[in-house]
Order: C-alpha cells, then structure tokens, then sequence
C-alpha cells in the first residue's frame, strides 16, 4: 500500500490533550448540554447520560485514539485510508467517508453559529445588550436571520454578516498554519482561558442566593436541585426518547464518531499514550460540561425565571434568549454577559478548527497536495455550505436539517461502524494490546465485554429507536406498558414531522452533494493508496 507524503506532528503531549479535549469542549457543553437538562427535568437525564459516558464515550473513545495512531503509524491520517487499512480491503475506505462528511457538514453550520456568539459577545461588551426593557427573544430572532430568508451583509455591530466573515477568516488562517503552529498554538491558550472564564461565572452564580425575597423558593439551591433530583424516576427512566437524547449528547459532546479524534491521534508515536490521554481530554470535556456549563445556566435561569422559565427552552432559547435575561437582572450584567458570549465563542472556535483538519488531512493524501491547495479546496466548498445555511436562516430551517442528519443520524452510523471494526474486525484483544502500547494505565479487564458487546448492543438500540421516532413516528408515549405509534411516516427530509419543504429539501440536496463529491474522491485516491491492482499491505496483514 502506497505511503502518502511526510505528515506533520503535534510538538507535546499537552498540545494534543488540549487540542482533543478543545475539539470536544465546545457549543455542545455550554448550550446543548443545559438545553437538554432543562428539557427533560434534569436528574434523570444525569443518570441516562453517565450511563451513555460509560457504555459508548469512553469505549468509543479509546477505540478511535488506537485505530487513528495505529493507521497513523503506516503513514495514513484521514478515516477513509485509516478504515480501508483496518478492514484489509480497498472498499473499506468507503466506510470512513463519514469521518470526513461528518465534521465538514457540521462546520457549515457550526461557524454560523460561532458568529453569534462573538456578536453577542460584542454586543455585550458595548452595552447594546444588557437592559432589563430588551425583548431577547425577538432580538435573537432578527439577528440570526430567523425571521426571513437572505443575507445580513450589514457590517455593523448589531448585524451577524460582520461575526460571519470574521471567524470564518480566523478559522482558516488558523488552520493553514498547521497542526502545532495552528490548532496546538491556539487551543494551548484558549482553554486555559475558556475555564477561567467559566469559573468566575460559575462562581457569580453559584453566590446569586435568593435575589428576590417574594419568591424564596427560587435560589440556587433549588436550581441545582432542578438538575440534579431525579424526580419520577422510574417513569422517566422507562422513555425511549430520554436515552435517545442523553446518547446523541454524548457523541456530540465529545466528538466521537465524528473523525476528528481518529485524524488527531493518527499524528502520535508508538511512544504516545493514547489510553491515558483520550481518559484525560475525555474528563476535561465531562469538567467544562457538568462542572462548568450545567452550573453556570440551570442555576441561574432558575433562580430569575422559575422552572417553567427554563424548562423546553431548547438549545438556543436557554442560551441566546433566556440566559441574556439572567444577565440583565444582574449586577455587573454587561461584563458577565461579555465574559459568557466570548466564553461560548472560545470553545466554538475550538472545536470548529478540529472539524477541518480531517477534511484537510484527507484532501492532502487522496489527492498528493499540500495543505495550501487542500485549505483552498475545503474553503471553497465549506463557504458554500455556510452560505446557503447563512442565506436560508428562516425559522434556521436549513441548519436543523444538515443537523439532523450529518450532526445526528450520520454521528450514530460512524460510531457504530467504529466500535465495531475495533472489537470485532481488529479483534477487542488484538486492540486494546495496542492500545497499551506506550500507555502508562490500562484499560480494565471489566471494561472488554463493554467495548465488545454492550456498546456496540447500546448502539444498535438506540439507532433502532431513533429511527422509530424520527422516520416511523412512534411517539413514545406509555399507555401501560405499549408505545402508541402516530401511524404515520414522518417527513424524511427534515426529520421533524412537518411536510417538507424548499429549503429543506435543498438542505438534502447539500449534504447529498457533499457526499457525493467526497465519496468520488475517496474512489480515486484508491489508486493512490492501494496501486493499480488494487492490493497492498494492509494493516491487519502487518501485525500478524
């Protein structure tokens, strides 16, 4: 098998712990994460969601830090090569084009919404945002472009066509400059200043107490109660859709299955530690998102607004809608505000860079450029992307659909098809004995029927039960101990059961063109990884 040109390195093992755990840190723990709580009352989501970090994150986890150093090791950095190298055969490369479509379809949204976060952070800063007498919600809705369809090419603080351009520059000015000089560089000081941030504001509103006398029953020991008390538990615990959430929250939260992580590790040595360091950037994810994002915003929403001011709040309404309201009724409530949009923008940035690198490794090795010609390719179709999400931001219509199925639906297949090569293809012995390699812990004896049957079970369960509810209708609702089925199928292109519309449809049509653009490429570079035959080493055959 073909070896691809001279790839770059991380300069230490701080920089890639930072750079994982800065692609995992990211909108998922400090707006997804709380939105989700909020939603379904919070204490028994806690429990489906350790269950969910136990069984799929960490077992996934692990698996992609050793399959990404093991391809890594022959010279290969992208899913698509990493995965025809473990399966042995050259269509095994087409089960990895996931890994790039994944992070590459979120980024076209993603950075959208990184744009926001730096206006409200701006907007903060200078005292447009802040006053009680604001109507956040409208406010949200007419700067996101939510209220109809086009461009806000404003360039004015109150408009988001500015924030757009701007972090879609940093983004790739960044990531042009490579692995240790781009990503390491920049996660190495902004998430040592993402958590700073964080602790002062957890700190300000774990000591609001119980600012409106007439109302003592909200404090925030009562909010921290509203996350944590399971409340009805058995009931709750007995909901499909519960678990389905949790589970989506772990892959999003920290990245697995997404192709970032296989891309990083395959970037370490023999010598590098991939079971300690993929534990390390895993609890430095669990940290900033339990310890930090879920303090900062249910407490607080709870404390001004009650539980039914938070509760179905969703992503967005939680953090651009309800939380701005918080602020607003605090002391200080510009700068704390300031502090948490910027916050939001820090750990955005973060993980966006890491969605690029694997579509920049892949264009890099399938097609033989260099990483200026592969910048500009995935520039160039990335902003394409952004653009039509951007233009069509009516009721974010175009963004929810490339969510659902690249940032929910592809997620589940790409980390599914993971555990499997790496316990069943590769072998969970074979594996975690390279995973050992250089490790300075082990993987515990307990933990290889988890990876090797329950995980990749919990997987297929869980998708089995998203399909029902997202494509068959089943609406989960107990009567005894039946589901009631709505008797329809729903609408397949935007997921949510709504007819479908325009803008969905042509969402569909931009995840399809990327796929197809993607899966083309991936075809030709089979004659570059694997020669004119068609065959070559592969890496099973080297370490037998």
């Amino acid at each position: 098998m073909a070896t691809p040109q001279a790839s770059e390195n991380w300069s230490s093992r701080l920089g890639v712990i930072m750079a994982v755990a800065g692609s995992a840190v990211g909108l998922g723990n400090f707006l997804r994460f709380p939105g989700k709580a909020a939603t379904y009352g919070g204490g028994a989501f806690m429990i489906a969601y350790f269950v969910s970090l136990v069984i799929i994150g960490v077992s996934i986890c692990w698996a992609e830090w050793t399959l990404g150093r093991w391809g890594g090791k022959r010279g290969f950095h992208s899913s698509p090569a990493i995965m025809g190298l473990i399966v042995g055969r050259p269509w095994g490369r087409f089960l990895g084009v996931l890994g790039v479509i994944i992070p590459v379809g979120i980024y076209m949204y993603y950075v959208y919404i990184e744009a926001w976060c730096l206006g409200y952070a701006v907007q903060f800063a200078t005292g447009r945002l802040g006053g009680p007498d604001i109507d956040y919600a409208k406010h949200f809705v007419e700067y996101v472009g939510a209220n109809a369809d086009g461009f806000s090419l404003g360039l004015g603080m109150g408009q988001v066509g500015l924030f757009v351009l701007i972090v879609y520059l940093l983004n790739f000015v960044l990531i042009y400059r490579g692995l240790a000089k781009g990503i390491e560089w920049f996660c190495k000081w902004a998430m040592p200043a993402l958590m700073v941030i964080a602790l002062i504001i957890v700190v300000r509103v774990l000591t609001l107490g119980t600012p409106d006398p007439t109302l003592p029953e909200q404090n925030v020991a009562n909010g921290l109660g509203y996350m944590w008390n399971p409340g009805n538990i058995g009931e709750q615990l007995r909901n499909p859709q519960l678990w389905l959430e949790a589970a989506g929250q772990i892959f999003f939260s920290l990245s697995v299955g997404f192709g970032v992580i296989i891309t990083y590790a395959s970037y370490l040595t023999e010598k590098d530690d991939v079971v300690l360091s993929g534990l390390t950037a895993t609890s430095a994810n669990e940290f900033c998102e339990v310890g930090l994002g879920g303090l900062m915003s249910i407490p607080a929403g709870f404390v001004f607004l009650g539980a039914a001011g938070i509760a179905g709040q969703g992503t967005f309404g939680l953090g651009f809608t309800v939380l701005p309201q918080v602020f607003s009724h605090m002391a200080f409530g510009h700068v704390f505000g300031a502090l948490f949009f910027f916050l939001l923008f820090l750990a955005a940035i973060t993980s966006s860079l890491s969605m690029l690198q694997p579509g920049i490794a892949f264009l890099e090795e399938a097609m033989g450029i260099g990483r200026k010609m592969s910048v500009t390719i995935l520039g160039a179709l990335t902003a394409l992307g952004s653009l039509f999400v951007w233009y069509y931001s009516k009721d974010l219509k175009a963004l929810d659909t490339i969510d659902f199925w690249v940032g929910t639906c592809f997620i589940f297949i790409q980390g599914t098809i993971l555990i499997v090569l790496f316990s069943w293809v590769v072998g969970v012995d074979r594996g975690l004995d390279e995973a050992h390699k250089g490790a300075a812990i082990r993987v515990p004896g307990w933990f290889r029927p988890i990876m090797q049957w329950l995980c990749p079970t919990f997987l297929i369960s869980i998708f089995v039960l998203w399909l029902a509810k997202n494509v068959f209708g089943w609406n989960f609702q107990f009567s005894g101990a039946e589901f009631a089925p709505s008797g329809y199928i729903t609408d397949l292109i935007g997921g949510d059961g709504t007819p479908p519309s325009t803008v969905a449809r042509a969402s569909v049509a931009v995840v399809g063109v990327t796929i197809a653009f993607l899966t083309i490429v991936t075809h030709l570079a089979g004659r570059r990884w694997y020669g004119a035959d068609g065959k070559g080493a592969t890496l099973l055959e080297e370490t037998r």
